[in-house]
């Protein structure tokens, strides 16, 4: 099969005859043997005739009608220079005289809206009054590439700093200046210790050697750490490849029949000293907890997963079809954590018991702080946090009702009760009433009835004498009444014929109107024979008052078939 012959242009595609077709292919072929000098592009550049056409030959839409590889390089993009940068505050020219349609409202510049404005809301925007209109803006744009876009120093000018230089160098001069002024003023004094020392202070703070020096050490103090060499005389740091107070892995065995080594992975899988123990008791216990770190535990989970699908008739494969069997390994584990999540609130709402499972939050359990503490062998605190104090379950410092003290600051002896100190007041929850109540308390009190002792001992005589009349007229009434215990007929036989009956109540006898009796006897046994509703509604009519009649009539109507002495009558007279 021949081959097609190059075509320098392929936006007007020319018909070529056989002829010059030959002389193509036959200037080809010189060109691949060498024998013919190669084709150049628009540079100049030789072009190797071993390019396939594919390659060599521009598409359509990128043909420039000179042969040429350009298509085939990447664009060259003129970036920014170091030079430029934003413009900031500068104005792409005089202000406007009249708002422009588009401007902004409020300060009227066209390079932005009423939103973007940075310029203080006006009452009336330009929009409105066209006086004081703003020059628009000078905006820029720079095409920076990703690292330009990214460089925190873009744009820095570097002679901005000489402003802070100048203003060190102003304070240190002025510093210099009153040091020698106050060393002037103590030479004039003739005191020449403080002369001595003000020059020493002066030295130490102006090019001492000796200043140099302490700042070298501290520095080089506060650099002396692990993993570096420091050299105090020459204040040289060197740095290691490793921490060299750790023994190297492959030293800690030197039998060659040990754990194997490799120097090119610096790896040692197996742990290099023999016998068993435990691997917290040896220095090093091999990489090969690496081998069970990232995502090598899932890869067995995985494969753990299809040998059991296998076992129960499901054709998974982790080697065969491994994205099937890790999309069914997530779809079976989020089912089983949907189910593991259903049994457990199942459980709780049966059983109950969820507020043991809460736990403090993370930031709490494993807080850290920068409190200094130091702690003896025991574990009490000797310096830094001091011990807290226990915290009350009642409320404290609360005063309620205008109160300054807590009930029960105060106790009074002579009452035998608490109060309030402020106050004096023996009633909990009551209103201070301040000095003034103190005054009323110690006024009203039994210490100040009884503040002298005569008058203790006149109410003490008054009491004796009062006691006394009550025990001689208790003894005459009980004389009378066995007097008159003999006349009790006579006595009951006069009421009766006066219709009056009589009833003990308690140590009294009450006189009852025999009339009455009857009559209320005789309404409580119908108001017994009648209905609840009806007997409900006769006595929301009666009135509230019970005579003694009345009661009388309940008493003696009323039935009692549990005791034994209800129809027991006294005979002896």
């Amino acid at each position: 099969m021949a081959e097609r012959p190059q075509i320098i242009s392929t936006s007007v595609t020319a018909k070529l005859s056989r002829e010059e077709q030959r002389k193509v292919r036959d200037l080809e072929a010189a060109r691949k043997a060498g024998t013919a000098a190669p084709a150049q592009d628009e540079s100049g550049n030789a072009i190797n005739p071993h390019i396939p056409h594919f390659i060599s030959r521009a598409p359509w839409y990128a043909d420039i009608g000179v042969p040429s590889l350009a298509h085939q390089r990447v664009e060259e993009k003129e970036g920014t220079k170091l030079d430029q940068w934003y413009d900031r505050g500068q104005r792409a020219g005089p202000a406007s005289k009249k708002f422009r349609k588009g401007a902004c409202e409020n300060c009227g510049a066209m390079s932005h809206k009423q939103k973007d404005c940075v310029e203080r809301p006006r009452k009336k925007g330009a929009k409105y009054t066209g006086k004081d209109i703003m020059a628009d803006e000078l905006v820029q744009h720079f095409d920076g590439d990703y690292d330009a876009k990214r460089d925190r120093w873009n744009g820095y000018d570097p002679a901005a700093y000489k402003a802070v230089v100048d203003e060190y160098e102003a304070m240190e001069e002025a510093r210099r200046k009153v040091r020698e002024e106050e060393i002037d003023k103590a030479a004039q004094e003739g005191e020449g210790q403080v002369v001595q020392e003000k020059k020493k202070v002066v030295d130490d703070e102006f090019g001492s050697s000796d200043e140099d020096e302490e700042d070298e050490e501290k520095y080089a103090d506060a650099a002396e750490q692990v993993g570096q060499k420091l050299d105090e005389k020459n204040r040289i740091t060197v740095r290691n490849l490793r921490i060299r107070e750790d023994t190297a892995k492959y030293l800690i065995n030197l039998n060659p029949e040990s754990a194997y080594y490799d120097p090119k992975t610096r790896a040692m899988r197996d742990a290099p000293e023999e016998g068993n123990k435990d691997a917290k008791d040896m220095k090093f216990a091999g990489d090969n907890f690496t081998r069970y770190s990232g995502e090598s535990t899932n890869m067995a989970k995985l494969q753990t997963f299809a040998w059991q699908s296998n076992m129960l008739g499901h054709n998974v494969h982790i080697e065969a079809n491994p994205t099937a069997a890790m999309m069914l390994h997530k779809e079976f584990t989020a089912k089983k954590g949907v189910m593991k999540d259903t049994n457990k609130v199942s459980i709780l709402e049966k059983y109950g018991g969820e507020e043991h499972l809460e736990r403090l939050p993370q930031e709490l359990l494993q807080g850290q702080t920068e409190e200094y503490v130091e702690y003896s062998r025991t574990g009490n605190v000797i310096k830094g946090r001091e011990r807290a104090k226990a915290m009350s379950k009642y409320e404290e410092d609360i005063h309620p009702n205008n109160h300054k003290s807590v009930w029960g600051s105060f106790y009074d002896r002579a009452n035998a009760a608490w109060g309030y100190t402020c106050c004096h007041s023996l009633t909990y929850n009551s209103y201070c009433t301040g000095e003034a109540g103190k005054e009323a308390n110690t006024s009203t009190s039994v210490a100040a009835l009884l503040e002298t002792a005569g008058d203790k001992r006149r109410i003490d005589e008054e009491a004796e004498a009062d006691r006394r009349r009550a025990a001689a007229a208790e003894a005459e009434k009980a004389a009378s009444a066995k007097a008159e215990k003999g006349k009790g007929k006579e006595k009951e036989r006069e009421r009766g014929q006066a219709g009056i009956a009589k009833r003990k109540e308690g140590n009294e006898d009450l006189e009852l109107d025999k009339d009455r009796l009857k009559r209320a006897v005789a309404e409580e046994r119908k108001r017994k024979e009648m209905g609840d509703e009806e007997a409900w509604a006769q006595t929301k009519k009666a009135k509230t008052d019970v005579s003694q009649e009345e009661l009388e009539a309940y008493r003696l109507t009323k039935q009692a078939f549990d005791d034994p002495m209800a129809n027991y009558k006294d005979t002896e007279e």
